[in-house]
């Protein structure tokens, strides 16, 4: 007699229940929660089970949830790697609120361990704001180390207690295993914590998953994601290593699968089910404005998705060759500046402008690039789109714009200069570098003097070892105030023990 056909006899009817709780566990909360694209009246709730199961998500304005709300959310199943997110709408603005999260299994009748996190709705009336931003989250191999405090630089960012977090790109590094040891210059050896799918290069749904749930391992980046809510945009890391749809995986041996077009759907599949995103279509575009109140909008940039095939990038008119952010998401970038009246329009931009960023040769060999700069002199090949947009902005008289990025593994201050530049047609404006969160440490790049860029401030590795593992102390992050009653707005370059590296305070500008 098996099991089951002994359950359906009188006497396995008389410890049916025992065995049911001894046999059967509970659905689990994997990895803890995220909180993500937060507005005025509503936010984003993550989380992930182990099982196919429904998200149950609880939320008030009280700790002690008395009054709370409930939602029963979706079911998640093997389809979403068991993901699930909520949207939590018709909130308070400027209200904090106190979220529970689990997963109840779908007979209904079991439920999960809580989860709890908490955030703050942005504001409807003009009120104090302070935000981080940075990116670049376990590259080159440098993964989670005990030894080391996992990666602490979360943990130094939550202490900041910000209304939210720009994740810059590079959420993840697809194309660097993370091994046991990495052995370096000076003698030192960085240990990290391995998993199956981290010890080669992502190819496959599942490896492109496991990148993402091997950050979320670390108990840093866990708490911080249950204080304090997202927005994130994606880079190259998420694919490979400066990707494009030219990228030419023919002479790379850690690659079984060479169709660059096949890794861009994994990865942007895996990237959508792990972000904290809204999800406004069937079809979710990266790019989106976040409105933060009447003193800030946030607009979020994809570089990644639209682009050509990275090339000599030199060519004098637009052209198919010459597409960086694509003409659909430029008029929408055009369109949302113009019409915002936030006293501050923060674009975070996935790479820097003014800076190269080089990209190998091409078979004739000239020089390739990975962003829009190419070198000194007038604008050609992708900074032909910079130009035409920093010309609408002028034209618009479209003020207080700011640019955040991270991408090039150092912490950089730029203010561009039309005084100074090869194309004038603009307003001055500056832009801010920060990063990597738990990487390697490298730079600085070389400034193209198209847009006028002054390189103000910028801390990078001197010495023999251009390549500094998160042991140097060299990761950064950029924090954001903007104070209501002036409308200033200061930006903070800090290293990850939250020293202030260097601090810029901005004026804004009446139209």
């Amino acid at each position: 007699m098996n099991r089951r056909q002994f359950i359906r006899t009188g006497a396995g009817a008389l410890v049916f229940p025992s065995i049911v709780r001894s046999v059967r566990s509970l659905p689990q909360v994997t990895h803890g929660i995220q909180i993500g694209d937060p507005l005025a009246d509503r936010a984003i709730v993550w989380a992930r089970a182990d099982r196919a199961s429904r998200l149950i998500v609880e939320y008030s304005s009280s700790e002690t949830f008395s009054g709370a709300s409930r939602i029963a959310g979706p079911v998640v199943t093997a389809d979403s790697d068991f993901t699930g997110r909520v949207e939590l709408r018709n909130l308070q603005p400027a209200q904090k609120f106190f979220v529970r999260v689990r997963f109840e299994d779908r007979d209904g009748r079991t439920l999960s361990d809580a989860f709890e996190g908490s955030f703050r709705t942005a504001p409807a009336a003009p009120q104090d704001i302070r935000f981080v931003w940075s990116g670049d989250t376990a590259g080159q191999g440098f993964g989670i180390n005990p030894e080391f405090g996992g990666m602490g630089i979360y943990e130094t960012m939550r202490q900041v207690e910000p209304d939210f977090f720009i994740h810059s790109g590079d959420t993840i590094y697809a194309d660097n295993p993370v091994p046991a040891e990495i052995r370096l210059p000076d003698g030192k050896v960085w240990k990290n914590v391995t998993t199956e799918a981290k010890s080669k290069v992502a190819e496959t749904l599942d490896e492109f998953r496991g990148n993402f749930l091997y950050n979320l391992m670390d108990e840093n980046v866990r708490r911080f994601n249950a204080d304090v809510p997202q927005i994130w945009q994606w880079d190259d890391h998420e694919v490979h290593n400066n990707w494009s749809p030219g990228l030419d995986l023919r002479d790379s041996p850690e690659y079984k699968i060479k169709d660059v077009r096949t890794l861009v759907e994994h990865a942007r599949r895996s990237f959508l089910e792990y972000s904290p995103m809204r999800f406004d279509s069937p079809h979710p575009r990266i790019y989106r404005r976040i409105p933060y109140g009447s003193l800030l909008d946030v607009f979020v940039l994809d570089m990644r998705s639209y682009r050509a095939a990275n090339n000599f990038n030199r060519q004098k008119t637009e052209s198919a060759e010459t597409v960086y952010m694509g003409a659909e998401q430029l008029n929408w970038l055009e369109h949302d500046l113009k019409s915002s009246k936030a006293t501050w329009k923060v674009i975070a931009c996935d790479m820097p402008l003014g800076i190269i960023v080089p990209d190998g040769v091409d078979a004739q060999h000239r020089p390739q690039f990975e962003n829009s700069s190419n070198g000194d002199g007038p604008p050609l090949g992708r900074e032909l789109e910079i130009a035409r947009l920093l010309s609408f902005m002028k034209k618009n008289r479209v003020w207080n714009i700011v640019w955040l990025t991270a991408d090039v593994h150092y912490t950089a201050a730029h203010f561009y200069d039309p005084s100074q530049a090869q194309f004038t047609d603009f307003n001055p404006f500056w832009e801010f570098v920060s990063g990597p969160l738990n990487a390697g440490t490298f730079g600085p790049n070389m400034p193209d003097n198209t847009f006028g860029i002054q390189v103000v401030y910028q801390k990078v590795p001197v010495g023999a070892d251009p390549d500094r593992s998160p042991l140097a102390g060299m990761q950064f992050f950029g924090e954001v105030q903007i104070e209501a009653r002036t409308r200033l707005l200061t930006v903070n370059l800090c290293d990850m023990s939250g020293s202030v590296l260097f601090t810029k305070t901005l004026e804004p500008k009446s139209a």
